[in-house]
C-alpha cells in the first residue's frame, strides 16, 4: 500500500479537484483498490463524490484513536474507489493534535488499511500545521498543486524548505502546475521555468465537477483536463515505483 498526500500551503489551487481525479484514475485506469481520505473539514472531495458523512460520525474522534477508522469508510459509485469522508469535527482536530504525543499515530492508521487498499489519496487541508507535519511523516509522496502565480510559487517554495528541514525521512515531492491558462502571459512564462512539471489546464470541465459531482473523466473523458489528470496519475505511479 502506498499513500499520496495532495497538499498545498495555499488554498484555492485546485487541491480537492486534483485529489478526486487522481483517486478516480487510480481506481479505474490504474485498477488499484483506492481509498480517498478527505481530511479537509470543508469536505469538498466528499461532496464531489456525492457522499455525506454518516450522521453522528466524528472523523476527529477516529483520528484520535477513539473510534475505528475502517468503520467510517463509504463506497462510491465507482469500482475500486472508497472514501473516508470529512465532517465538521475536523475543524477542532488541530487542538487535539497539539496536546497529543502520538506523533506517529497517523502513519499507524494508514498501515491499518494495508490489506484493504493499494493506494490511499489524502486530500489535506491547506497550511503548515501539526496535522501537516504528521502527514509528512506518514505519506510516501506529496503531490503539490501550484498555480503559475507569484503567491502560489512562494507557497511551493516554503513547502520545499519545510520538507528539506525534515531530513531523509521526508516523502518525495511531485509539483504540478494547476489551473494553467495558456492565454495569460504570466502563466506561460511561469510554466516555462519548470517545463518538466505536469500541468493541469484551466478548464470549464474541472469547474463542471461541481455541477455533475463527479470526476472529469466520468462526464468529459476526452477533454484536455481528463487527459491531463490521467497523465498525472501515470507520473504519480512512476514516482511511487522509484
Amino acid at each position: 500500500m502506498k499513500s499520496i498526500a495532495v497538499f498545498s500551503i495555499k488554498g484555492g489551487v485546485g487541491k480537492s479537484a486534483c485529489a478526486v481525479n487522481l483517486a478516480h484514475a487510480a481506481a479505474t485506469t490504474g485498477g488499484r483498490r483506492t481509498l480517498l481520505w478527505d481530511l479537509d473539514s470543508q469536505g469538498a472531495a466528499t461532496w464531489l463524490l456525492q457522499r455525506e458523512p454518516t450522521p453522528g460520525q466524528k472523523a476527529r474522534a477516529a483520528l484520535a484513536g477513539e473510534e475505528a477508522l475502517p468503520g467510517l469508510v463509504l463506497h462510491t459509485d465507482f469500482p475500486n474507489l472508497d472514501i473516508l469522508p470529512a465532517d465538521r469535527s475536523l475543524r477542532r482536530l488541530e487542538g487535539d493534535l497539539a496536546q497529543s504525543d502520538k506523533a506517529k499515530q497517523l502513519k499507524k492508521q494508514l498501515k491499518s488499511f494495508t490489506e484493504s487498499y493499494d493506494r490511499i489519496l489524502i486530500d489535506c487541508p491547506p497550511g503548515l500545521s501539526e496535522l501537516a507535519e504528521r502527514i509528512f511523516r506518514a505519506a510516501d509522496l506529496i503531490v503539490l498543486p501550484t498555480i503559475p502565480s507569484p503567491l502560489s510559487e512562494r507557497a511551493a517554495g516554503q513547502l520545499r524548505q519545510e520538507l528539506a528541514r525534515g531530513g531523509i525521512n521526508r516523502p518525495a515531492l511531485l509539483p504540478v502546475w494547476s489551473m494553467v491558462d495558456a492565454r495569460r502571459k504570466l502563466h506561460r512564462e511561469t510554466v516555462s521555468t519548470h517545463p518538466d512539471w505536469p500541468a493541469i489546464p484551466y478548464s470549464t470541465a474541472v469547474e463542471q465537477m461541481a455541477v455533475h459531482r463527479a470526476p472529469v473523466a466520468q462526464f468529459q473523458p476526452n477533454s484536455p483536463a481528463a487527459r491531463a489528470f490521467a497523465g498525472l496519475w501515470a507520473q504519480v505511479e512512476a514516482a511511487l515505483l522509484r
